[in-house]
């Protein structure tokens, strides 16, 4: 699998260097609410490689309503299976093995019994999904799992009608080591005002430092990664738009730590927006509320 990753990866000339990793994606046929069957899931990925996307890390739901379903060995071999499906198929996309896990006070047990994923199946990075109607606070989680060597991405914060509205949550938990990864679509407008205007702030301040598709289909949650690039690119400048989309993703497939660059930090350790001279109009100024990184190991609709 790391051999096809990597030829994978080293076309990206194809798109002037826009190989994108998606580390969040529902794309495994009849395992959760993505596609239903085989032939949508293709659908999918056509779209995905159309999109720019060479690897993708298969994350379908666990925990939750998915308890009895989609423990680690079933997404494995579901990945590997899948995997010769795209070949038979002559779709030039890698897909490894990853999971969206729910808030659940088990996790560090069953990640220990090897019954959950982390992304890419690489015990570094795990992606947690928090239920949108309440409010939990994760702190004890971060620093067990910490305290392990696995880092917290909290998937589409910006979707969370809480967390969209107090980012001093997400401060606090930055300072445990948690990143924040929000949704290429959330950018786009297609979860509505609250979650797009939430999702630009925490690009804006380096509150989230990844972008992916949560893509699910191709009529409501299709893959966009593209169209997102080119709008941050466009309000936050070129840096951060690679940095989001393409440099961070990577590092999170490969278990390497993410960077906060070209996000400035002031003598506290603490993020105060970014250096771009592409920043233009109310974006140009960095942001005064700040966010603390100190503790980082690296750097955060179902």
């Amino acid at each position: 699998m790391a051999d096809s990753v990597d030829d994978n990866l080293s076309g990206t000339e194809q798109f002037n260097g826009r190989c994108f990793v998606d580390i969040h994606n529902h794309c495994l046929p009849g395992v959760d609410d993505g596609p239903e069957t085989l032939s949508q899931s293709l659908a999918l990925c056509r779209q995905l490689v159309d999109d720019g996307v060479t690897t993708v890390i298969a994350t379908p739901h666990q925990l939750g309503r998915y308890s009895e379903c989609n423990d680690a060995e079933q997404i494995r071999g579901a990945v590997a299976e899948f995997n010769e499906k795209l070949k038979d198929n002559g779709i030039v996309l890698t897909v490894v093995p990853g999971a969206d896990v729910r808030i659940d006070e088990r996790i560090c047990e069953l990640l220990e019994a090897d019954k959950i994923l982390t992304l890419a199946d690489g015990h570094r990075y795990l992606l947690l999904e928090l239920p949108h109607e309440i409010f939990i606070d994760i702190e004890p989680l971060l620093v067990e799992l910490s305290s392990s060597g696995v880092q917290v991405v909290v998937s589409h914060p910006e979707r969370h009608h809480i967390l969209a509205q107090r980012p001093e949550l997400l401060q606090r938990w930055s300072g445990r080591s948690a990143c924040f990864q929000v949704t290429a679509g959330s950018l786009l407008g297609d979860f509505g005002r609250m979650a797009q205007k939430a999702a630009w702030y925490f690009l804006r301040t380096g509150l989230s430092l990844l972008v992916a598709t949560d893509s699910h289909n191709l009529e409501n949650r299709r893959p966009c990664l593209r169209d997102a690039f080119e709008r941050i690119s466009v309000k936050l400048g070129a840096r951060v738009a690679r940095l989001v989309c393409i440099e961070n993703p990577l590092r999170v497939l490969k278990g390497q730590d993410i960077t906060t660059e070209p996000y400035l930090v002031d003598s506290q350790g603490s993020h105060i927006g970014f250096e771009s001279p592409e920043v233009n109009g109310e974006m140009s100024t960095p942001t005064v509320g700040s966010v603390n990184t100190r503790g980082r190991s690296g750097s955060g609709k179902k």
